[in-house]
Order: structure tokens, then C-alpha cells, then sequence
């Protein structure tokens, strides 16, 4: 069924497209040492969110030598590239995140990082154990290809390089939310944004669903507040932690007893717990905190609703007060369904058709290109990026002190950011525009 729906998908685009497979293919060749240089560089020398000024500068720098159009400091440092084509048409955005994490590499490649730096007042180190360096590096791969086929293009791509994508430093706004505000779709707004994650799979495989593809993310927060009292007479008090071991007990129960995880897959962790300051002394107040992930909204909004009343119930018995806050922390990135299944064309293109799954299953970390998406539709892929003959389980998964990209797996992606933006311009396909949920 899945191959005679790729067939049918790839028989469906024009017989002959303006810009040829084998021209990009030669361009991407072309540029991959640059792509590898580059994402060799950006690694060794990462930046937090809302500090990613040298990674910045050197993608600025890069557009402005391929004659794009281009606008910094969009959302801190973020950096929009504007090119033209040289044949009318529509606006299609192509995206990258550019901050690292507070993580110690321990991967001992010879260009790790040894960056440092301070992050909630401690010291830290910083690597790109999420793969951004090979995000930028892919689409600075891509600005490279796409200027050298502008008199082809008919219509407009528009790049945008994104700081702060796991989030802005406390008490400062950032990532793709300050973007927008500061205008990054005005005055030009595109008709649709793709964009590329590396992700444990086979090298160079691309991979991605339509509809809901990776999870909203809500932060609770909890705080339990009682009567302070001696650790031997626990009757004079009231025990917020043992309060608080029972509402884990709780929350952990509310997931797994009332939501089908094969209809739609919920997570609910509490990550942080504080209380107290003396082993003999049951403190007055516990705070707990952790992250809801969610790929529906109408469950989400139950399961707040059920989140809150257990917490309160259980202050009732404990004879404590409750309070339960959510923040969302990251919108649903949903795929729109007729791109979803139209984007195989282009990228059956660029990984060949056994290199694709537009069906695989949906990712439970969250991702504010959902932003973007939320205004405009489009379709969020994943690159595997494991190492030759390591299975995608045995892969150091994102986040993890030992993540690492094969580079190998680098020009396809450069392929792919170039063939979605010309044959969305080149074919126009049709939209269904599905109100994306979980907003």
C-alpha cells in the first residue's frame, strides 16, 4: 500500500520540472565540503539561546556574499535571507535553529566543543547535542544552491535562522514567538515553511507524518503549602512531602488509567521536586514541577482540568492548600495533510524513494517551528543522522552528551531544503489548510 502510494505521489508531479534533479544533485555535491566545514565550525563554537551572535554573523555574512536580501537581529539575533527569483511566483520559507545547549560534550571528536558558560547562575558547559549546527550548515548548504539557480526560481524563498529554540534565557522572550512578533512574516509572508531535524534513523533517510508530528509541551507547576512542624511529631503539621510523593503516585496513575495511548500519546513526568532544608524538619511547602505533552487539544485541556482536581483533592486530605499552573512551553507542530502527502514528490527526489517514510510515528518533543506552521501550514521532516551500522535505538538520542550527526547524511538534507522550496514554487500544490490543533 505504501509503495503504490509513493508511486502515485511521484507519477503525480510534472514529467519535466523547470529546475532538473540532476542540476541540484551536482550544486549539492558541489557544496558539501562547505556544509561539513561549516557544521564543524558551529560545533565547536556554540552559543545558548539569545547568544548565538558569531553563528549570526557568519550566516549574515554568507547571504549577503550570495546577493540575498538580508534582515538581522529579527527576535535577538535571529537572521531572515530574502532571494528573489528571477520568474514570478508565490513565497515559500525554508527554517533553521541556531542555539546550542547547557551540555558537556563527551563525544571526543576533534572539533568538540570546550565552550563554557553560565546558565541559571551556574556554570555550564555548551555543545549542539540537538543537532542545530547541522541545521544551519544544511540551510546555509541550501542558500548557496538556491542562489545559483535564482534566474530559474519562479517566485520567492525566504530563510529564516532562528535563535533560541530551546528556549530563551529566564525572564527574556525569544525563539520563533519573538520572531513573529518583531515581524518576520511582514511584509513578506510566505504560503508555506518546511524545515529539517536530525533525528536517530538510518543516515540520510528522511522522515515525517502528516498531521500532528511532534507534541504540544505545557510546564506544571505545583506548590503545596501546609503547617511546618518537628520531623518527631508529625502530628503538629501537615506532611506536604509525603503530600507530595502522593500526588507523583496520582499524576502517574491519571495518564496511564484514563488516556489510550493508541489513539493519541501523552506523557506526563514531574521532573523537580524541593521541600524542606533539615532532615528533621517537615517543611511548610513543596513545589513540584514537570511537562505535559500532549497531541490533541481537547485531552489536553481534560487533562488539565483532571491534573488540577486530583492535586486539589489531595490538599483537601492532607489538610494542605494547592496550587496548579500550566505554561505552554511549545505549540502541536502539525503537518498539513495535503502538503504532508504532496512533500513526497520532492523529497523522494532528494533521498530516493526507499530513503522516505511519510508515516512514521509521531515524535514527543515539542518544537516552536510550530509557530511559523500555526500561520501559514507546512511540513516538519527529520534527517537520520545515526552512524553507519548503529541502530536507530542504539543512536545517542538528541539532548545526550554523546549525540552526534553522520555527515554523510548532510547534502541530502541540503537536497531536500532546495527541491521542497522550488517545486512548492515550480507546482503550487493544492491545500487543505486543516486548522492545526493544540494551539
Amino acid at each position: 500500500m505504501r509503495m503504490l502510494l509513493l508511486g502515485f505521489l511521484v507519477a503525480a508531479a510534472p514529467a519535466a520540472a523547470a529546475v532538473p534533479l540532476d542540476t541540484v544533485t551536482a550544486r549539492a555535491d558541489a557544496v558539501e565540503p562547505k556544509v561539513i566545514g561549516w557544521r564543524r565550525d558551529i560545533h565547536r563554537n556554540p552559543e545558548l539561546g539569545n547568544r548565538e551572535v558569531r553563528t549570526a554573523a557568519l550566516v549574515a555574512a554568507h547571504l549577503r556574499t550570495l546577493g540575498y536580501e538580508v534582515r538581522e537581529k529579527v527576535g535577538v539575533t535571529g537572521v531572515i535571507g530574502i532571494l528573489k527569483g528571477g520568474k514570478p511566483g508565490g513565497v515559500v520559507a525554508l527554517r533553521a535553529d541556531m542555539d546550542a545547549l547547557p551540555v558537556k560534550e563527551a563525544t571526543g571528536l576533534p572539533f568538540a566543543s570546550t565552550v563554557t558558560a553560565t546558565y541559571l547562575g551556574q556554570p555550564v558547559g555548551v555543545a549542539h547535542a540537538c543537532g542545530h549546527d547541522a541545521h544551519v550548515a544544511m540551510l546555509m548548504g541550501a542558500a548557496e544552491v538556491l542562489a545559483g539557480l535564482k534566474a530559474e526560481i519562479p517566485g520567492t524563498v525566504m530563510l529564516i535562522f532562528q535563535p533560541a529554540e530551546e528556549g530563551p534565557p529566564p525572564g527574556e522572550e525569544g525563539g520563533a514567538r519573538l520572531m513573529l512578533k518583531e515581524g518576520a512574516f511582514t511584509p513578506l509572508k510566505p504560503d508555506a515553511v518546511f524545515g529539517i531535524h536530525v533525528w536517530p534513523a538510518r543516515a540520510g533517510t528522511l522522515n515525517w507524518r502528516p498531521g500532528p508530528m511532534m507534541s504540544a509541551a505545557d510546564t506544571m507547576r505545583i506548590t503545596l503549602t501546609g503547617v511546618q512542624t518537628h520531623g518527631a511529631v508529625p502530628w503538629r503539621g501537615t506532611d506536604v512531602v509525603g503530600q507530595a510523593a502522593a500526588t507523583v503516585q496520582e499524576l502517574n496513575r491519571l495518564v496511564t488509567r484514563t488516556v489510550n495511548p493508541a489513539e493519541t500519546p501523552t506523557i506526563l513526568s514531574v521532573a523537580t521536586i524541593n521541600a524542606g532544608v533539615r532532615h528533621n524538619i517537615i517543611p511548610d511547602k513543596a513545589e513540584l514541577s514537570g511537562t505535559l505533552r500532549t497531541f490533541d487539544s481537547a485531552q489536553r485541556d481534560r487533562l488539565k482540568l483532571d491534573i488540577e482536581k486530583s492535586v486539589t483533592g489531595l490538599a483537601a486530605l492532607y489538610g494542605t492548600e494547592a496550587k496548579v499552573s500550566f505554561t505552554q512551553a511549545g505549540a502541536l507542530t502539525y503537518n498539513e495533510p495535503a502538503l504532508a502527502a504532496w512533500i513526497a514528490g520532492p523529497l523522494s527526489e532528494a533521498a530516493g524513494r526507499d530513503g522516505i517514510n511519510p508515516a512514521t510515528s509521531p515524535i514527543t518533543p515539542s518544537e516552536d517551528v510550530s509557530l511559523f506552521m500555526n500561520e501559514v501550514g507546512g511540513v516538519y521532516y527529520f534527517l537520520g543522522i545515526s552512524p553507519d551500522g548503529v541502530a536507530p535505538e542504539a543512536t545517542p538520542p538528541n539532548h545526550s552528551p554523546m549525540f552526534t550527526v553522520n555527515e554523510t547524511a548532510l547534502k541530502v538534507g541540503v537536497k531536500a531544503h532546495v527541491l521542497s522550496a522550488i517545486r512548492f514554487l515550480e507546482q503550487q500544490p493544492p491545500r487543505d489548510h486543516v486548522r492545526r490543533t493544540s494551539q
